[in-house]
């Protein structure tokens, strides 16, 4: 590997380690009722609200329509995904300090693949909190769903409900881009090298 692609995979490394310091999504709503509004902080061992009641509000408000109650101890992925990460950095770290290709595409591949199932995760537990509803709920409403959207807005009843990803998210996402850039670069010139010298 080239020196410049190993600085750049103990960038992309150390960059990962700011989703144990920032939030990795951020879920809002906004209701007249409510002109400050409502969020949700989704982090990578936690779920917590924007502001100190936001949480315990949210789950008053899904009682009466019938939603779960949020409750971040029951969620088995906050507990494993701060090791999946811990883990990914430090296997960063390793492939720039030996330079190793075989490594770096073995990296970014787990990389990807742990990136878009966490994506799916994340949709498949907002599917379930939205759709999946008590019948005894106090307020029903025929053929509606909660489920708030992955990326942008969405209209659920009064509210407008936002989701985007947060500075963590964020920084995964340019993690991941940086190791999957420099993982084709690296394939490429090898694959040079292999026609040159055949």
């Amino acid at each position: 590997m080239l020196r410049s692609s190993r600085v750049l995979i103990a960038t992309a490394s150390i960059l990962l380690g700011l989703v144990f310091m920032f939030p990795l999504w951020r879920i809002e709503l906004q209701a007249p009722q409510y002109p400050e509004g409502l969020g949700l902080l989704i982090k990578v061992s936690d779920i917590t609200g924007v502001k100190p009641h936001d949480l315990q509000n949210i789950n008053g408000l899904n009682h009466y329509i019938g939603m779960k109650t949020i409750e971040p101890d029951s969620i088995p992925e906050l507990r494993f995904m701060p090791v999946f990460v811990a883990v990914m950095i430090a296997a960063g770290l390793l492939v720039a300090a030996t330079g190793n290709r075989v490594l770096l595409y073995l990296w970014v591949g787990v990389f990807l693949i742990g990136s878009v199932a966490g994506l799916v995760d994340f949709w498949l537990w907002s599917y379930d909190y939205g759709h999946n509803l008590d019948p005894t709920a106090a307020i029903k409403v025929p053929g509606m769903t909660y489920q708030p959207p992955l990326i942008g807005s969405k209209q659920l009843l009064n509210f407008v409900a936002t989701s985007w990803p947060a500075l963590g998210g964020l920084a995964a996402m340019v993690s991941v881009g940086i190791g999957s850039l420099v993982a084709i670069g690296e394939w490429r010139r090898a694959r040079k090298g292999a026609e040159a010298t055949g």
